[in-house]
């Protein structure tokens, strides 16, 4: 049973930070070391100062940076710049935003605590894998600071938007708070208090799963540090705050809903010709030249032609600046199983990313996942803009020839379940759902001897 409880969220004060520009970042993880001190020098108050994570920093992070960030957010609060609710509620979380392609959306969601459940019993469901050296910096994090300074997205079914019908409802004219990220979407945040639409929602919420989109590290943290206070013998309460995580929950019907492909720049140790490779893919895929045009131009049609066939074919552009050629490649119906048999279950066959990872990179490449880690052989890019300038810079820097650039389709929400439900895990950067949701814009607090409202 999902159980969903309002909170009493930890914001900026507006009347000490009057630009919320400067003081929100993008989540942790697609912050890397070089672009870090931007968010550093914006503000004293920017949320870089709390969050920052080893994967900001060249070398490790020392035990008192997590003191520090802990001192930090307690001096914010007696300063009145970061201010708490009194009231618990639950948080309506609009993002008006400009897809790739031209087209104005509108994401709807909204913020609450959900009670923890362990990955097993089928409550909250995965699609990714998380790793050590993460989940215990954001342990070492939250444990120091009894707070969690970003929200988990999951998604819910819900076709007929009945939780965002009562919500919005219950909103007020104007929100609580307004911000322009660096992409130019607008993220707006509304305060719900109002008992009888929080009893609805809660009631609505109860027999339904939740599905993690971006923030698997985020989730196993607490349920890591639930466990550690748990072998320190302290007992929790089913209502206390350390029992719950707080989330951002969005409707998988939701039509403002996007996952964006995430590209791939392959790097060949040693180089390799296109004409070789694609002989060597001639046994899996129909493969059909793209010509014609400037290299911006190539890349635009491959990726119109991909997103007409979304979700019926198996289907991807390769492209390499030596030669400066595009072809588009279709899987052959049964090759998957043949070469295969049942070691990838059809859920993740189905995947274009895993006929990448598996067929073309594995098989045909000798690139094992292991060795592309180690190696640091592979790059993801949403931006197919900034994944041409990557792929032009790698094949002057990289002798005989530079990498290969793979246009993906973006994995679909459907698949997204499909795998989640069968207990499957997807390979790294299969999804990546826009916009990313701000930190910095609502926090949770974790006071040992509170209770979590019901």
């Amino acid at each position: 049973m999902t159980f969903i409880a309002p909170f009493r969220g930890v914001r900026f004060n507006p009347a000490k930070i009057s630009c919320l520009e400067e003081v929100v970042t993008p989540p942790y993880d697609v912050i890397d070391h070089r672009t870090q001190g931007v968010y550093r020098n914006k503000n004293p108050y920017n949320m870089i100062h709390l969050d920052l994570c080893v994967k900001h920093t060249p070398e490790p992070l020392a035990e008192s940076h997590y003191e520090q960030a802990r001192d930090l957010f307690e001096q914010w609060q007696q300063e009145q710049v970061l201010i708490r609710d009194e009231t618990p509620a639950m948080y309506l979380y609009f993002v008006d935003y400009l897809r790739p392609g031209r087209k104005r959306l509108t994401r709807k969601g909204f913020m609450t605590l959900v009670r923890l459940a362990e990955l097993d019993e089928g409550i909250i469901k995965p699609h990714e894998q998380t790793f050590q050296v993460v989940t215990s910096d954001r342990l070492r994090l939250m444990e120091t600071c009894n707070a969690q300074f970003s929200q988990i997205f999951s998604l819910y079914s819900d076709v007929e938007a009945q939780v965002m019908e009562w919500l919005t409802a219950a909103r007020s004219d104007e929100p609580l708070s307004s911000v322009i990220d660096e992409q130019g979407n607008v993220h707006r945040l509304w305060k719900i208090t109002d008992s009888e639409t929080l009893r609805k929602v809660q009631a609505f919420m109860a027999d339904k799963p939740l599905y993690i989109a971006d923030g698997h590290h985020r989730y196993t943290t607490a349920l890591r540090l639930r466990e550690r206070l748990k072998e320190q013998g302290k007992t929790l309460a089913d209502d206390s705050p350390f029992n719950y995580t707080v989330m951002y929950l969005t409707a998988m019907e939701d039509k403002g809903l996007s996952i964006l492909p995430t590209h791939r720049l392959v790097r060949v140790p040693g180089g390799l010709p296109l004409g070789l490779f694609i002989k060597r893919l001639a046994p899996y895929f129909d493969i059909r030249s793209v010509g014609g045009g400037s290299r911006e131009g190539l890349i635009f049609e491959v990726l119109s032609q991909m997103e007409e066939y979304a979700g019926s074919a198996t289907m991807f552009g390769v492209y390499q600046a030596d030669e400066d050629e595009c072809y588009l490649l279709t899987l052959r119906p049964g090759i998957m199983k043949a070469l295969f048999k049942d070691a990838i279950p059809q859920a993740l066959a189905d995947l274009d990313v895993v006929v990448l990872s598996e067929l073309v990179l594995g098989h045909v490449l000798g690139l094992t996942p292991e060795r592309c880690v180690t190696e640091d052989l592979v790059r993801y890019l949403s931006d197919p803009d900034d994944a041409i300038d990557m792929v032009v810079k790698e094949s002057s820097e990289q002798e005989p020839y530079g990498g290969l650039l793979f246009l993906m389709n973006p994995t679909q929400v459907s698949q997204v379940r499909r795998v989640a439900d069968e207990g499957l895990i997807m390979p790294h950067k299969s999804t990546f759902f826009y916009p990313k949701i701000l930190t910095g814009l609502l926090m949770n607090k974790m006071v040992a001897d509170e209770k979590v409202a019901d």
